[in-house]
């Protein structure tokens, strides 16, 4: 039984009944701006159902939505790092959530395209908020990767993000640096 989780401030307010079929409806549209809400929205119903990896696994969707940037969800929505960050952070010991820093580990060393640099830079952002965030959460010690530090981080987003994408990385990740720092 899952143990439902308090609001995230960072994502929409999921519409009553979402399951599955959210996003199953996009399996051969275009996964533009709809699609990335859908999987901001259908993320956070599975965070408030108490199931935060899950929630985790559609944010990593709402990431590989084909955007421009000039999107009008962005304005309201912008890429979710905060989210991100926010669910890993918050999550309680008794939820499952699996590893995030393995996943995200995984996941940038094992893309694939479309816009797999892009997708991998922005796996590498979210490890590295994880990193911060929950510092407990060990590497992989026998998935054997070169680990980019935040300036690689930086220049890879620069490179294949969004425009403002490293800016909005940065500040979430100088938001999560706890108090006492690392």
């Amino acid at each position: 039984m899952s143990t439902p989780l308090p609001p995230c401030p960072y994502l929409p307010v999921p519409k009553p009944g979402l399951d599955w079929r959210s996003l199953h409806a996009f399996r051969t549209d275009v996964r533009g701006g709809e699609f990335y809400f859908s999987c901001l929205e259908y993320g956070h119903a599975q965070w408030q159902r108490g199931l935060a990896a899950r929630a985790l696994l559609c944010l990593d969707r709402a990431f590989s939505a084909e955007l421009r940037g000039d999107e009008s969800v962005l304005a309201r929505w912008p890429l979710p790092y905060e989210a991100m960050a926010w669910c890993i952070a918050q999550t309680p010991p008794e939820v499952f959530i699996g590893n995030p820093r393995v996943h995200f580990q995984h996941y940038a060393d094992r893309m694939n395209e479309p816009r797999r640099d892009q997708r991998c830079w922005r796996a590498w952002a979210c490890w590295a908020l994880t990193r911060v965030v929950r510092p407990e959460f060990p590497a992989d010690p026998r998935h054997i990767v070169e680990e980019p530090d935040e300036e690689r981080i930086a220049a890879g987003l620069d490179a294949h993000g969004l425009a403002a994408e490293t800016a909005l990385w940065r500040a979430v990740m100088k938001r999560s640096v706890p108090a006492d720092g690392l």
